[in-house]
């Protein structure tokens, strides 16, 4: 048997650093290749961080309109026409916004995997057009796919309940201790605070920014993220960064070992993300063994058991949580020590990245 042949469809390409999927792709697509597997990933112009790649990996840009509102659907459609000619043994598909274009996939006999992330038509960041395609989008994953991947479990409970869809893979992110790392300058470990998000409504940047105001005068707080594009968030970050010494705001990171070392030296990583499933930030907040105060959802608390301080989305119970975490050092090294072996024990990379795998081989073998 000759090698297998994978082509994944629906981020901005091979490596991206700039969400979720581009994030699992980074990790998933060298494994294959380690696996024996021909990898293609598709992508857009000028998103990818070309000297980073593995040679291994087969890298096809498609053309799109670069707009927020038909970007995900312009560029799926092109990438699924390119892979439905070039007919991969198996395709993994990023995103229910490609479900429209499943057909032109199952036509040419390619079986799909494809990954549902959050509840998309749930997020505050869509306008009501947005969330109807996305849940158009949804409706016809479920018909025309072969087989969906759920990165949570309340995520599978929900498809299951709006869809009746019937089977489903559990695969969430992974996340990997990257060793002793040196704080970064101008920080002391275990006394400040750091988030890490999108500048995006439903990540509570907004009650953070809040909370940072009071925080700042105290201690430092550090920022990493950005809207993308600019906006009210942004600016308000940045005049929050002028007024208050203690406030960095660094925008969005690229650099892995800096980030990592933010979430291992915070004394308190608040993650405000209240949609989606797994989200793969906090993920490797756990295993960097940061000790977290989290929003309090279905999904955090799947992800992190008993391993956090969970609070509600309002500026002052943020303050108080962050406040709290941080005058308690002993209560720090537990919580980080304890999100540090869940990490291990249930979000690796390497058991994400075989789960993987063993799911496009059964789609392929399903298939015929």
């Amino acid at each position: 048997m000759g090698k297998r042949s994978v082509a994944i469809i629906g981020t901005r390409g091979y490596p991206s650093y700039y969400g979720g999927f581009e994030t699992a792709v980074r990790h998933l697509a060298p494994f294959l290749a380690d696996q024996g597997w021909n990898v293609t990933v598709y992508g857009r112009k000028n998103a990818t961080a070309d000297a980073e790649a593995d040679p291994r990996i087969r890298r096809r840009v498609t053309p799109g309109i670069e707009s927020k509102s038909v970007s995900t659907l312009s560029y799926g459609l092109t990438s699924m026409l390119d892979a439905a000619v070039r007919k991969p043994d198996v395709a993994l598909v990023m995103n229910v916004a490609n479900g429209f274009f499943l057909p032109a996939l199952r036509v040419r006999g390619i079986p799909t995997l494809v990954n549902v992330d959050g509840i998309e038509w749930d997020r505050e960041k869509w306008g009501a057009t947005a969330k109807r395609m996305f849940l158009a989008g949804a409706k016809a994953t479920a018909k025309h796919a072969d087989q969906l991947v759920f990165d949570a479990e309340a995520i599978g409970d929900r498809w299951r309940r709006d869809f009746s869809v019937k089977s489903g893979v559990f695969i969430p992110y992974g996340g990997d201790d990257p060793g002793e790392l040196p704080v970064e300058p101008g920080l002391e470990h275990g006394s400040y605070v750091l988030a890490v998000a999108r500048f995006v409504p439903e990540n509570t940047i907004e009650e953070f920014l809040e909370a940072s105001s009071q925080l700042a005068r105290e201690t430092k707080v550090v920022l990493v993220g950005s809207t993308g594009y600019g906006g009210e968030l942004d600016e308000r970050a940045q005049q929050l960064a002028e007024r208050e010494p203690n406030f960095l705001w660094l925008g969005h990171l690229k650099d892995d070992r800096r980030l990592n070392s933010l979430w291992q030296h915070a004394g308190a990583y608040f993650h405000g993300h209240s949609v989606g499933g797994t989200n793969p930030a906090l993920v490797q907040a756990m295993a960097c063994g940061a000790p977290i105060v989290a929003r309090d959802t279905i999904y955090n608390r799947e992800v992190l058991g008993t391993a956090a301080v969970f609070v509600e989305p309002t500026p002052s119970e943020i303050t108080t949580g962050i406040r709290r975490l941080l005058t308690d050092p002993a209560r720090q090294a537990t919580l980080g020590a304890e999100a540090r072996q869940r990490a291990a024990q249930a979000y690796s990379w390497h058991g994400v990245n075989s789960a993987y795998e063993r799911a496009l081989v059964q789609v392929i073998e399903g298939r015929r």
